[in-house]
């Protein structure tokens, strides 16, 4: 199947990799998980299938290839993406941690969400001008990933971008977050 991909994945060009769409596929959505009202998007089935993961994980770092010495990873599901991307390109991984999951972090930031507030945290493990890449798995209303580029701006690193597997454009996260790659858009 020839389809169209998101204008960011491949600057454009048609994607003819069925591996690569039948990925997206995977991505299923819980009704009212959460809570009532709210569509979950699971990427755990594309998480299990080793293709799957392999040339999604390819087409978050990209635009990036080169220009990264860490990979921040999101709790959680960034966590998971992070680490990958990390061993396939021998840099190291950082994960931003929700408060209080750390023995010692270097740095925290506190931000509101739709729904109350949240604190995340970094440990203390990078050094002044480290280039980070940003992952997560689905970038929403954007207040998580906002909070993490100013942690990371609080570390001294220069964070030389951030990528989705799955932006949700209706919540509006781009507005919020600044420029992301997404792999996929829903």
């Amino acid at each position: 199947m020839v389809r169209r991909t998101p204008p960011d994945l491949y600057r454009g060009v048609v994607n003819t990799d069925p591996v690569l769409a039948r990925a997206e596929a995977l991505i299923t959505t819980v009704p009212d998980f959460p809570a009532p009202g709210v569509e979950f998007r699971d990427i755990s089935p594309l998480l299990a299938d080793g293709p799957a993961l392999a040339a999604v994980t390819e087409a978050l770092v990209a635009p990036f290839a080169g220009t990264f010495d860490v990979v921040a990873g999101l709790e959680a599901r960034g966590f998971l993406l992070a680490g990958y991307v990390a061993a396939r390109t021998g840099v190291g991984m950082l994960p931003i941690r929700k408060a209080g999951k750390l023995p010692r972090p270097a740095a925290s930031v506190s931000y509101d969400l739709e729904y109350g507030s949240a604190t995340i945290e970094a440990p203390d493990v990078l050094r002044p001008g480290d280039r980070v890449l940003v992952l997560d798995d689905v970038l929403a209303t954007g207040g998580t990933l906002a909070a993490t580029r100013t942690l990371l701006g609080h570390l001294g690193a220069e964070v030389v971008g951030a990528a989705v597997v799955l932006e949700l454009e209706a919540l509006g996260g781009r507005d919020v977050c600044g420029d992301v790659h997404s792999v996929f858009r829903g």
